[in-house]
């Protein structure tokens, strides 16, 4: 019986799993969306949300947890300073989840995670486009 064994294994052993969903909610957080599986970006998202509701308070002990959870004083940084004061009106839902196509070598379903007041920029996007073709 799995009585109080809630969450995602996501197929890997504890200490693999810690760090894949550290090093997602980091980049979540740097480049404010990220085009992963499903299941990785539901099991990531309250994990996200939680960094986001740490770093409202601003305090150096919140801080101080925050970077013990990331180890990158960038990270931490663009945390307080950046994304949490976008929400300071905003009690929770700071996340959302777009499904996606299914990924071409495996087939597995893909899902973009984003926070909600992520603005799309299409001319940043086609110079993306356009500097992968000039290396191609």
């Amino acid at each position: 019986m799995r009585h109080l064994n809630a969450g995602f294994k996501l197929r890997r052993n504890p200490a693999h799993r810690k760090a894949l969903l550290r090093n997602l909610t980091a980049s979540v957080i740097e480049k404010n969306r990220v085009e992963t599986t499903i299941a990785k970006a539901k099991a990531v998202k309250p994990l996200v949300e939680r960094m986001v509701t740490l770093g409202k308070s601003g305090t150096l002990a919140d801080k101080r947890r925050a970077f013990a959870y990331f180890f990158n004083r960038k990270t931490v940084h663009h945390l307080f300073n950046e994304v949490a004061p976008r929400f300071m009106d905003r009690n929770g839902g700071y996340t959302r989840i777009l499904k996606g196509g299914f990924r071409k070598g495996d087939g597995a379903e893909m899902a973009i995670i984003e926070f909600v007041d992520y603005q799309f920029d299409v001319k940043a996007d086609k110079k993306k486009a356009k500097g992968k073709e000039k290396k191609a």
